[in-house]
């Protein structure tokens, strides 16, 4: 569609789900194209991604530390667009690719510093730039510390932010890696193509969580990974060795399930008797280390150490297909639409 077309498809959410998500909770619409104010962009969307966070955010009653989606209101996320028309001065040109915050739709109008130009340079496969390796590396570096040697859990090990958690583990120099997830074959995958020793499988029939950690863990975990909390959460903990390192990075048992949190039982004196840390980490709180992060990413990316795991789901149309799937654990890595 060229940028003359006098309308465009956006996604919006049309009740707030109950339980399960489905695509009859959102609706797509034909509207006009939108028009930038004054010194405003419009740009053309290229590449979205849809994340478990998104099921929170429609919930009414959660405090998150940004905007809740509003029924009957557009879907908001991380986009990668072209510019079509740009103010003088702004510093960006038509054809510039740009990454922001409004995807759910197929064109969009911001202020130019609402925009970040992609540096191709620096991360050089566009879907990098909507990856959760931030977050991942994050929780490997600053939360569990992962040292050379160490026996490692990473629990939701096949999503987007797990499956790039375990690749930063291993660069650290991670002895031993072991993933959990949902199939079989997700579990063959993390084996096959992302170097794990072992996996545990959250499935009918294969023992607990904590059973199977102990077998693929006998000598016990010196650093988590936690993506999930819940039972895999306690699990990590019965396994950890004298001051492991426990990273708290999602609560994915409360968000499949439509919750925002994830209540887990835990005996802190077993915490302070083997000098256990837990530690929840967030983005935000650390972004004097983005420029760290990027360097190691993109030297992975380039030498071919580091792979950024997607899905993708081509058309707007098939936005709400996606998130809907990613929270049914249909896919590995990160879920991206293109447009």
């Amino acid at each position: 569609m060229s940028h003359n077309s006098a309308t465009h498809r956006e996604v919006r959410l049309s009740i707030r789900p109950q339980g399960t998500l489905t695509p009859a909770h959102f609706e797509v619409v034909e509207v006009p194209v939108p028009t930038p104010a004054p010194g405003q962009l419009l740009v053309r969307n290229r590449l979205m991604s849809v994340t478990a966070v998104m099921r929170t955010l429609m919930r009414g009653d959660v405090e998150l530390p940004m905007p809740g989606y509003v029924p009957g209101a557009v879907l908001w996320g991380p986009a990668v667009a072209e510019v079509v028309t740009a103010p003088p001065g702004s510093g960006l040109r038509p054809g510039d690719l740009v990454e922001h915050g409004l995807g759910w739709r197929e064109y969009a109008a911001l202020p130019p510093e609402d925009a970040q130009l992609l540096d191709l340079d620096v991360l050089p496969d566009p879907t990098a730039h909507l990856s959760q390796g931030f977050i991942a590396w994050l929780g490997v570096v600053r939360a569990a510390h992962v040292r050379p040697g160490d026996t490692v859990f990473v629990s939701g090990a096949a999503g987007g932010v797990g499956s790039l958690a375990g690749q930063f583990a291993r660069l650290r120099g991670a002895g031993r890696l072991i993933g959990s997830t949902s199939t079989r074959r997700k579990g063959a995958y993390l084996m096959k193509e992302l170097g794990y020793d072992a996996v545990v499988l959250r499935t009918e029939g294969e023992g607990t969580v904590e059973e199977q950690l102990r077998e693929a863990a006998p000598e016990g975990l010196d650093a988590v990974f936690d993506n999930v909390g819940g039972e895999q959460l306690r699990a990590s903990v019965a396994l950890a060795r004298r001051e492991a390192r426990i990273a708290l990075v999602g609560g994915l048992s409360g968000q499949m399930a439509g919750g925002a949190g994830t209540l887990t039982e835990i005996d802190t004196f077993d915490l302070v008797s083997r000098g256990i840390t837990l530690r929840g980490i967030a983005g935000a709180d650390h972004l004097d280390a983005l420029p760290q992060w990027q360097d190691e990413f993109g030297r992975g990316l380039r030498d071919g150490t580091l792979t950024v795991p997607h899905a993708s789901l081509l058309g707007i149309d098939r936005a709400p297909q996606a998130l809907c799937e990613l929270l049914e654990g249909r896919h590995v890595g990160a879920v991206l639409v293109k447009l």
